[in-house]
């Protein structure tokens, strides 16, 4: 049995006429006819009574054009569906994210864009690190992250670069520091210091303690470990110490987001993905991330 039985059946059923059937089908009739008869060979069942005008569905023509109705309608709205996904208008698109990237710029301004343009499209944001997010992306469980890291020596990545923040110095209102007019890492000698896990970002952690060393900060006096940026904001909010965040901090936090003079380490952000993935959403969000970044909305 074929889609196109069911379709020959539905019509001779709704006309009850073989002759309007096949003018409505576009077929011959004789052929229309032998379709109808081999369909009920095969069920078993005889679907229409034969008139000497025409045909009239039996009881089971009339329960099976019921089902088959609705079995046809399900046929046209899964094509309809998978035409939507194959052309990008429907489906589901993953993307992660660093939760301190995602204030304001590019991050939010696409999932905002994305959103309106693509109303019947399940967007599943995903917080993550870097190094979770790179993980996820292998992995196939998200399409695409905003993320610091992106292998360089993988092939099978690809990525947009949308900014190159900085890493910044938080500090509590009030605190002794404010009364310096330039921060050099051998003043914060003594200063008590929240500070991230390596496990977190391991190559941003090193490339600090690194610079703290070299700066004279040869051993950080570390109080508390906080596991992201929103967490050493609190933290140093709550008197607790210093930290480091990234300059984009200012704005969104009750603290004073300052320069160390002698610091520079860059924290670039991207858009990463597998080059493999071919999801015609992630291809329109691509699309509107790299316009964000040429309108310079980072």
């Amino acid at each position: 049995m074929e889609l196109r039985h069911l379709r020959y059946f539905v019509a001779v059923g709704e006309e009850e006429h073989y002759g309007r059937a096949a003018r409505r089908l576009h077929v011959a009739q004789p052929a229309l006819s032998r379709q109808i008869q081999d369909l009920e060979k095969e069920m078993g069942v005889k679907l229409f009574d034969r008139l000497s005008r025409g045909v009239k569905l039996s009881s089971a023509g009339r329960q099976f054009l019921s089902d088959v109705r609705r079995i046809l309608q399900d046929v046209d709205n899964a094509t309809l569906r998978a035409d939507r996904v194959a052309r990008g208008q429907s489906g589901t698109l993953r993307i992660g994210f660093l939760e301190h990237v995602s204030w304001s710029g590019v991050v939010p301004n696409s999932f905002r864009r994305f959103r309106e343009l693509h109303p019947n499209v399940e967007l599943q944001l995903q917080p993550a690190t870097s190094l979770e997010q790179v993980a996820a992306i292998r992995a196939g469980s998200i399409d695409a992250g905003f993320a610091h890291y992106v292998p360089k020596d993988d092939a099978g990545f690809d990525q947009v670069h949308l900014s190159t923040p900085r890493i910044a110095l938080a500090v509590p209102k009030g605190h002794p520091l404010l009364k310096l007019k330039k921060i050099h890492l051998r003043d914060l000698a003594d200063v008590p210091f929240i500070w991230f896990p390596r496990r977190a970002a391991p190559q941003l952690y090193d490339r600090l303690i690194h610079e703290c060393y070299r700066g004279g900060l040869k051993a950080p006096r570390i109080v508390q470990e906080g596991l992201n940026e929103a967490t050493i904001l609190s933290l140093v909010a709550a008197g607790m110490g210093v930290g480091w965040v990234l300059d984009t901090a200012r704005g969104r936090s009750p603290n004073i987001i300052l320069p160390v003079n002698d610091l520079d380490v860059p924290q670039p952000v991207y858009l990463a993905w597998r080059k493999d993935n071919t999801s015609p959403l992630l291809g329109a969000f691509i699309n509107e991330v790299r316009n964000f970044v040429k309108s310079k909305v980072v």
